[in-house]
């Protein structure tokens, strides 16, 4: 399973992508259970921001979902992070 995000806005408008590719992987079902439930609590259009603050697009597989600071959940956080920080 192939796990996508994109990171854009913030005060200096960076974007960041990350990828990271489960199969294969030891750890794969727990990433696997940790993307299907950031996808469970997205939107599938643009969510409500506030100003200067990152929004977020989670591609799983063919579905994609989108999400705002600061209102992410618990499983949308974790998964943001860990893929920015692994797949980039």
């Amino acid at each position: 399973m192939r796990i996508q995000v994109s990171r854009t806005g913030g005060f200096a408008g960076i974007a960041r992508h990350g990828e990271v590719e489960t199969s294969g992987r030891p750890d794969a079902a727990g990433w696997e259970a940790l993307a299907e439930a950031a996808l469970a609590t997205g939107r599938d259009g643009p969510p409500a921001g506030v100003p200067d603050g990152f929004r977020y697009r989670i591609t799983v597989g063919d579905r994609t979902v989108e999400c705002a600071d600061p209102r992410l959940s618990e499983a949308q956080r974790t998964l943001i992070s860990r893929v920015l920080k692994e797949g980039a």
